[in-house]
């Protein structure tokens, strides 16, 4: 059986449990509900657990308020997969969180919350097009790894009643210290290149502080939903890759000299138009939707957040 703690019942104390020992959203997490602890006196007590085997299944989950689910195979090239590949996507992302929200329910749990994404809506516009992602935006996603985000939705939601909340969080692009994903690449180019093409565009993205104290925010109300997290400002790539090499101590400099380069790249069939979408396209999450029931997260500024991540 796991090594978990089991704290002394008190009403004071909400007792959360966090599945996915290596998850990188996790131990920000868990990180943030002790420092909080620090300066209010203990409100939380934390678990972190693996789903890897069977062993979990032992665990008793009915002394946790809140089961926070940070399991999951991340995005990767999905170009070209194997259907193995593709099966385990389905098996860890849906599966997976639909046998660990089961337990959750029958064990009595209040709340049980789910890590999704905005990729279930499908990739982001291309160079010099818009999409943005309101409450009358449906489901529509253009891989496997979308599709089993919206399919675990699916069967979560189902078991979702009035004595049993799911909250959904479909996040944009989450960045910050060890981080992985996109951000290192943004990273890269803001060492290696001294200008960088003056696209205008617009991305939801949010840093991992601003994230976790949303997710610290939703355990302390309990409910279930959707909910769609972000920072408080748009994100333009090019600008973005400039405060990294401001923060790192260099210098990058915007170049419109370049785009027409970007535009030509995008129209290039296959992998380098598809990362010159990727890099230059525009996704992002109306506001509204982000302020809805949960405000007060988006602690750090853009600039804020860059500059912490790179701090020693």
């Amino acid at each position: 059986m796991p090594n978990i703690k089991i704290p002394d019942r008190s009403d004071t104390v909400k007792r959360i449990l966090i599945t996915g020992k290596d998850s990188y959203l996790g131990q920000n997490v868990k990180r943030r509900l002790e420092e909080y602890n620090d300066s209010h006196g203990g409100m939380y007590c934390v678990d972190v657990i693996s789903l890897r085997g069977d062993e979990w299944k032992k665990t008793d989950f009915s002394v946790y308020a809140s089961v926070l689910h940070m399991v999951g195979i991340a995005h990767a090239d999905t170009g070209n997969v194997s259907e193995e590949t593709k099966r385990k996507y389905y098996e860890v992302n849906c599966d997976l969180a639909a046998e660990a929200c089961r337990k959750a329910k029958e064990s009595g749990v209040s709340q049980f919350i789910y890590m999704s994404s905005v990729i279930i809506y499908g990739d982001s516009a291309g160079v010099g097009k818009d999409k943005r992602i309101t409450a009358d935006t449906k489901p529509a996603p253009a891989n496997f790894y979308g599709d089993s985000k919206w399919q675990a939705e699916q069967k979560l939601n189902a078991m979702a009643d009035e004595d049993f909340s799911v909250a959904i969080v479909r996040s944009p692009m989450v960045y910050g210290k060890g981080s992985r994903g996109n951000y290192p690449m943004l990273v890269h180019l803001a060492r290696k290149l001294p200008v960088f093409p003056d696209i205008k565009n617009s991305r939801s993205m949010i840093y991992v502080e601003n994230l976790a104290e949303f997710l610290r925010l939703l355990i302390e109300c309990g409910e279930g939903g959707t909910f769609y997290p972000q920072n408080a400002e748009y994100v333009n790539t090019c600008r973005m890759v400039c405060e990294i090499a401001a923060a790192m101590g260099g210098r990058v400099a915007p170049c419109r000299l370049l785009n027409p380069l970007v535009h030509i790249a995008a129209h290039v069939p296959g992998k380098t138009g598809a990362l010159a979408d990727k890099a230059f396209g525009s996704l992002t999450i109306d506001k509204d939707l982000s302020r809805r029931r949960i405000s007060g997260y988006q602690i750090y500024s853009l600039e804020e957040s860059i500059r912490k991540t790179h701090e020693d």
